[in-house]
């Protein structure tokens, strides 16, 4: 049960109250008693008159503790080694469960991102273990690619994150590519995993034979006879938990179905892009956002990949009608995606709005994922790189797109290290080393520009100089942080002449 579930009219109270200044705090929360003893006590109390709400919180519930403390970095060090004085730093154990917390117990140690996040996401993991590659981290390598298949085998799926508020969606399906770089470490087999891998498409495919031309139930669309795809979803439609006071005050003043707002911002949640304009009718306006409305680019990417993988494992044991269901499955996605999402005359992959029947008028950094997944054309991937190369490059890397009015903060003027991640690869794919190691080489200097002037790494980056640091968004810029410590130390082992990923 997720902390709305047992604490109903309590947990509204509070989040509205604006107790705290980030509604996640109570959310994390620890009850110091059984949660049917907490709202009985709540509803036996609340209407006197010297009721104060405050002082009820702070009797009945602890802090989370598993916040992320104070680092003191050393700044005699260089980054590569700063980086690797932070794993022990970020790592976690959830094994001794607290009871009736919001966090999902977990069998192995696992790495935060930091800051307010203070748990195991999904998507961040895989840029994670990038880093702890390089930093040649096996036994956390491992721990987080184990706990990702554990809890696919308890839940049918990979939750957004070790929160039961987490587990009515996911994240962009990067489980296949965890299986496959720890395979490539000779870590684990590959094979080992193949029921997880099974479940995982499942549930992105939840639903699709029931399907009519132009419907779509969950996470899938059947966009004509022969194209299958997917989208985001959130199986809740109410406010996110660890943002309630937000989302219901956006809806308050939105004239839109208060249910449709909430379903299409949990979506959003789920594609790891929150927030951008690439989901909005309006970029200034977030209450106009509509994920649920769009065949994103990535997530089909990395789903061709699944396909592909599950092909070859199903092979490996002898399944081989399944081999061919999987392999048959990945050619259509390629070819339904360069129907849908492919546009010739843009020279780059957009999002297709499936519920007005056409492409998206926005040129997103995701386009490079297909190049990442390797499923583009040879020249397809020369029109890309042209494209990035012109319009979303940018002293400090890869822009994530170039809506400069909405202020969220997955947009211009922003970089992140996953997209520049699948770029600087995709590129490297496809033989365009140049402008690879262009984005590569700004992207370090970026980095370690902030580094050396206040020692740290951050979740996100303003890729123009002269500015100090990243805004938009819900929350402030968080320190930590994993995945920017990820990708940026595979990047500097690559420098060194180490593979990685």
């Amino acid at each position: 049960m997720t902390p709305y579930d047992r604490f109903g009219e309590l947990f509204e109270a509070v989040e509205l109250a604006h107790l705290f200044a980030d509604s996640k705090t109570f959310a994390d929360s620890v009850p110091k008693y059984p949660p049917a003893q907490i709202v009985q006590a709540y509803h036996a109390a609340r209407h006197a008159p010297d009721f104060d709400l405050r002082a009820f919180v702070d009797t009945h519930f602890a802090e989370d503790p598993l916040h992320c403390s104070g680092y003191e970095a050393d700044p005699r060090v260089d980054m590569a080694t700063h980086i690797d004085r932070l794993w022990p730093v970020l790592t976690r154990n959830s094994r001794e469960h607290h009871l009736w917390s919001s966090l999902l117990s977990l069998s192995h140690d696992y790495i935060v991102p930091g800051g307010r996040f203070r748990e195991f996401y999904y998507w961040d993991s895989y840029f994670t273990m990038l880093g702890l590659a390089a930093s040649g981290e096996d036994r956390l390598l491992c721990a987080q690619l184990d706990n990702c298949a554990d809890l696919i085998s308890r839940y049918g799926h990979m939750p957004n994150g070790n929160r039961s508020y987490y587990l009515s969606r996911s994240q962009p399906p990067l489980f296949s590519m965890m299986v496959t770089l720890v395979e490539q470490r000779g870590q684990r087999r590959a094979i080992d995993y193949l029921p997880q891998l099974k479940q995982e498409y499942a549930f992105w495919m939840d639903g699709e034979e029931r399907l009519a031309p132009g419907e779509a139930h969950r996470r899938c669309v059947r966009l004509d006879d022969e194209c299958w795809l997917n989208r985001h979803w959130d199986d809740r439609a109410t406010p996110r938990e660890e943002s309630y006071r937000e989302d219901y005050e956006m809806a308050q003043r939105s004239d839109r179905p208060a249910e449709q707002l909430y379903r299409d911002l949990r979506a959003g949640a789920e594609s790891g892009w929150d927030f951008s304009g690439r989901w909005l009718d309006d970029t200034r306006d977030l209450t106009t956002i509509r994920t649920t409305a769009f065949i994103p680019i990535e997530v089909n990417a990395l789903l061709y990949h699944l396909e592909f993988l599950l092909a070859r494992l199903c092979a490996d044991v002898g399944e081989t009608s399944e081999a061919g269901h999987y392999r048959s499955r990945a050619e259509r996605r390629r070819k339904a995606i360069d129907r849908y999402l492919w546009c010739e005359e843009r020279g780059a992959y957009y999002d297709y709005d499936w519920q007005r029947g056409h492409r998206s008028i926005h040129l997103t950094a995701a386009c490079v994922a297909p190049l990442y997944l390797q499923l583009a054309s040879p020249g397809q991937a020369e029109r890309v790189a042209n494209t990035v190369s012109q319009r979303l490059l940018a002293p400090g890397g890869l822009v994530t797109t170039e809506i400069n009015d909405s202020n969220q903060q997955w947009d211009h003027p922003n970089g992140w290290a996953p997209l520049q991640w699948m770029a600087i690869e995709g590129f490297r794919h496809y033989g365009f080393t140049d402008l690879a190691e262009i984005l590569a080489e700004r992207w370090l200097a970026l980095v370690d520009d902030l580094y050396r002037r206040e020692h740290k790494l951050v979740e996100k980056y303003v890729l123009y100089p002269g500015a100090e640091f990243a805004c938009g968004g819900e929350y402030p810029l968080q320190d930590g942080f994993a995945w920017t410590n990820g990708v940026t130390r595979a990047l500097l082992a690559q420098r060194q002449g180490m593979i990685v990923g």
